[in-house]
């Protein structure tokens, strides 16, 4: 079982594939899919009235607890891109944050247990907030953005003494370290006295820095790719849906939990929002990762 807290919107996506308006997406959701693959999910958000129960619906079906989601009076938060010709690139349209302006998470008191935790990209002051209302978790791991690293700063590094593992991009790993290069950067958030540290590079996989060594892995190779939105959210999806299952979290552990997390972001950019991760099921992932083994075997 695996607590996320994070963002529910309502996306509307424009790439050289084709464009999707308002389709249902947010940090939450797209993690929540993921890590459903592996067991149940807790999550916690915020909706406007404007939601689709539908939606809501789907969530449950595939064993996501929505309890800790409330439908607040207003809009639900809305975002709009177009991404450029190499996907890699985008430009923010629109943010409208209605809803989730004024929302603060709060954690149901029969999920305060909550053992494994995400805590997705949102003000360091809401996930501490968050961790103060939990027991005594045994992982909790957490997301960030530039805007945070620029503007809360003192928030993100205590938020760093508190958990157990780190998920950011290249950019902000040397933003928020000041290392010009992404192997120092990781280095240094290790020497904060986290666990494990895992810096994502997009279109060119992800690297593991944990005490033991440093581990890399290439993304999965993608055909045809639709939308690139989540495809962050869904590999921590994956990666926390695996780690909540297992007994201990040690440097094999992790290491497949990358591998898993790799697999299922493919899977998240094969189709608008989240249309595909709500379609996958265990056998296609594992199939798919049988897949990704023989291409790295040498």
């Amino acid at each position: 079982m695996v607590l996320v807290v994070g963002t529910i919107g309502l996306d509307s996506i424009e790439t050289p594939n084709g464009t999707k308006k308002e389709c249902v997406g947010g940090s939450a959701m797209h993690f929540a899919y993921a890590a459903s693959v592996f067991g149940p999910v807790r999550l916690v958000s915020v909706v406007g009235e404007d939601f689709p129960a539908s939606a809501l619906q789907e969530l449950s079906r595939r064993g996501i607890d929505t309890a800790g989601v409330s439908v607040a009076p207003g809009k639900t938060f809305r975002w709009s891109c177009r991404y450029f010709d190499d996907m890699d690139r985008r430009e923010t349209l629109s943010t409208e944050l209605n809803v989730f302006a004024q929302w603060k998470p709060c954690i149901p008191p029969q999920w305060r247990d909550s053992s494994t935790v995400f805590l997705a990209n949102l003000s360091p002051q809401l996930q501490l907030s968050v961790l103060d209302q939990l027991e005594k978790p045994r992982l909790v791991v957490a997301d960030t953005m530039d805007l945070w690293i620029q503007t809360e700063r003192q928030e993100l590094e205590e938020l760093l003494r508190r958990v157990h593992g780190f998920v950011l991009n290249e950019e902000e790993a040397r933003l928020l370290t000041e290392e010009p290069t992404t192997i120092r950067a990781g280095r240094s958030l290790l020497e904060r006295g986290l666990q494990f540290v895992i810096i994502k590079k997009g279109g060119h996989g992800a690297t593991l820095f944990t005490e033991q060594g440093i581990s890399t892995l290439p993304a999965y190779p993608v055909e045809r790719v639709y939308d690139p939105t989540g495809a962050g959210d869904s590999f921590a999806g994956g990666l926390m849906g695996y780690l909540a299952g297992r007994d201990k979290v040690d440097l094999r552990e992790l290491k497949r939990a990358l591998a898993l997390g790799t697999c299922i972001a493919s899977f998240n950019v094969e189709d608008f929002g989240t249309e595909r991760l709500a379609r996958l099921s265990p056998e296609e992932l594992e199939e798919r990762l049988s897949a990704f083994r023989m291409m790295l075997s040498v």
